[in-house]
């Protein structure tokens, strides 16, 4: 069966008959742009021996198109209202489970290990922006097998996932997203793609997870402290931002810190690659 509810008129349809509207509590903006939707899947690289991990289905719009692509869907969707409509819409799919739950409270390992024999899992999701940022770190930290994720989010929370050093943009997510994956900017996307319209740009990003973290550190709880403790006043030296912010570590145990790792203590965080930060927590590690 061809995905349909690309189409707005379908997805303006499907809405009516089942008396919907966008809940604004859940970040819903339903997608009707049917290119879209195919570079969706496409960045994705889904194929026909992939199963999927879709976050937020809504009404099916994105699931459709992933269910005809790949081997196997699971579609996790919060708004206990939708499930009828997703029983409808995707009807024509024998391929799809969806499940009611929170993403932040389901156990993604299980999922994979139940219908996919433990093996790498792809995901893919039209994020409710409220809290893209959660979601992304949950998926990246929480230790489940996932190969790559494709995520339409906000355009400027997809160039904090991207930015270096010294940009505005560059921060404590851009560090987590880049140290666990690579984040490549797929296109940007006109709230005209979208029922209703968002107030904002959006873009789809594809985050292509590392085997293994971008770089090695000692302790990994240390390096995300050192990291929030950096950008947490991003106007300060990093040396005060870490003394006030990673508790244990005083203003001479950080100086040290400096020093070991070759780094100026008059720099700020916005200013430090991954590698430097890594350098710099493995250099605390060996003072705590």
């Amino acid at each position: 069966m061809e995905p349909y509810l690309g189409k707005a008129a379908y997805t303006a349809a499907v809405l009516r008959s089942h008396h919907i509207s966008a809940r604004k509590k859940y970040g819903q903006n339903f997608l009707v742009d049917p290119g879209v939707l195919e570079d969706t899947v496409r960045a994705a690289e889904i194929g026909p021996d992939d199963f999927v991990l879709e976050i937020g289905p809504g009404i099916g719009t994105l699931t459709q198109y992933l269910a005809s692509a790949a081997r196997a869907v699971c579609a996790v969707e919060i708004d206990r209202s939708l499930l009828p409509v997703l029983e409808n819409t995707l009807s024509g799919w024998n391929n799809v489970t969806v499940v009611e739950g929170d993403i932040l409270k389901t156990d993604i390992s299980r999922i994979a290990e139940e219908q996919n024999g433990g093996k790498p899992i792809k995901v893919a999701a039209n994020l409710p922006y409220y809290i893209t940022t959660p979601i992304v770190l949950s998926l990246l930290t929480g230790g489940a097998p996932i190969r790559g994720m494709t995520f339409m989010v906000q355009k400027e929370v997809a160039l904090r996932m991207q930015a270096g050093p010294g940009s505005k943009d560059y921060g404590a997510l851009s560090l987590a997203v880049q140290y666990f994956s690579d984040p490549v900017l797929v296109r940007d996307v006109p709230p005209s793609a979208f029922i209703p319209q968002p107030g904002v740009t959006s873009s789809l990003i594809h985050l292509r997870k590392y085997g293994e973290p971008k770089v090695r550190v000692r302790d990994e709880k240390l390096l995300f402290s050192l990291i929030r403790a950096s950008f947490n006043q991003r106007r300060k030296k990093l040396m005060n931002g870490i003394t006030g912010g990673i508790p244990g570590v005083s203003a001479e145990m950080a100086a040290a810190a400096f020093a070991a790792a070759g780094i100026d203590p008059g720099i700020r965080g916005e200013r430090l690659t991954l590698g430097e930060f890594a350098a710099l927590s493995d250099a605390l590690s060996d003072l705590l």
